[in-house]
């Protein structure tokens, strides 16, 4: 039986993932499932915002499911991430019909390095008045995430695979960055390959973003990106992530713990029900996360969603509606 550690986290997070497992239960499915603290409120109570607790259960499990952090979010999500060796963020930006966007027809994946750049959070004061922060980029990390993606690609039918760099500027980082991937790219002669400055890259995401299918980057430029392909397809409450590692994976929606909207039950679960539908995927159920994408796009056109979208269900209404959807056939 699948393990699977429940991490709601704050804010939203609860009320989404709340509406993820509703769907997830629909499909009576047997996994065995442990819920964990960690978060804002975790640290009131335990004195820390990642338990020991949480990180030995989290990394004894099939998979994470993840809802969002407040103000502790980088020493729990990023830790996470670190503790777990989930060196792939996988970042799916897809426009869905019903749904207001600058584009109906984007389908892109950022393949965000998950390990090093700058968040690895070596930051120091030389001298008063003086911070510096360190860039880590390693080859061994450049080809390994060069490798996903190109893999990625060819194992979805995608037919691209663009690299993100500065290596004009940052000749030593992202000339290591970008020199890995072409070297990766030479295996896979059946996959495009192409490259973007990033500040190239960030214009074209909004003047012609249909020109990318894969991204691969580094940690803090697939962050960036990432957040702004969401504004193509209709904001944060729509992209899912998973982060993925030879031995661990942890599935989360891309947006925060909104505490401006906690408590008031009209947050948009979709990200949280994509996420878990990759976790699905990831676990081998493949036909299962298709059906849960099948009745959230259904659901989206139909216009039966929360207020950020334009309806005027709540969250766990909008859930419902999903699994109606699902057992409508």
């Amino acid at each position: 039986m699948k393990k699977i550690a429940i991490i709601p986290g704050d804010g939203i997070g609860k009320e989404v993932m709340d509406a993820a497992l509703r769907v997830i239960d629909s499909l009576g499915m047997d996994f065995e499932m442990v819920t964990l603290d960690a978060g804002d409120d975790a640290l009131k109570e335990h004195g820390t915002a990642l338990p020991e607790e949480t990180l030995d259960k989290a990394k004894k499990s099939d998979a994470v499911l993840f809802g969002a952090a407040g103000e502790t979010a980088a020493g729990v999500i990023i830790k996470l991430r670190q503790a777990l060796k989930t060196y792939v963020n996988l970042r799916p930006a897809k426009s869905y019909p019903g749904v207001k966007c600058l584009y109906p027809d984007v389908d892109l994946v950022i393949v965000r390095e998950n390990s090093e750049c700058m968040y690895k959070g070596i930051e120091f004061e030389p001298e008063a008045g003086m911070s510096v922060a360190m860039r880590v980029i390693t080859e061994k990390a450049s080809k390994r995430i060069a490798e996903f993606a190109f893999k990625y690609a060819r194992d979805n039918g995608r037919r691209k695979v663009s690299c993100i760099h500065k290596a004009n500027v940052m000749k030593k980082t992202c000339g290591l960055f970008r020199d890995s991937c072409r070297e990766v790219a030479k295996k896979y002669q059946d996959i495009e390959y192409d490259e973007y400055y990033v500040d190239a890259a960030a214009m074209f995401l909004v003047l012609d973003p249909k020109r990318f299918d894969v991204i691969v980057t580094t940690n803090l430029f697939g962050d960036i990106l990432s957040d702004e392909a969401a504004g193509l397809v209709g904001g944060l409450g729509l992209l899912p992530s998973a982060n993925i590692g030879d031995e661990n994976a942890i599935f989360e929606p891309v947006h925060g713990s909104a505490p401006d909207i906690a408590g008031k039950g009209i947050a948009n679960p979709s990200a949280m029900i994509l996420s878990a539908a990759m976790m699905l995927e990831y676990l081998g159920y493949r036909d299962e996360a298709g059906q849960i994408e099948k009745a959230l796009e259904h659901v989206l056109l139909e216009g039966k969603v929360t207020p950020d979208l334009g309806g005027n269900l709540s969250t766990m209404g909008m859930a419902e509606e999903i699994v109606r959807e699902l057992h409508s056939t």
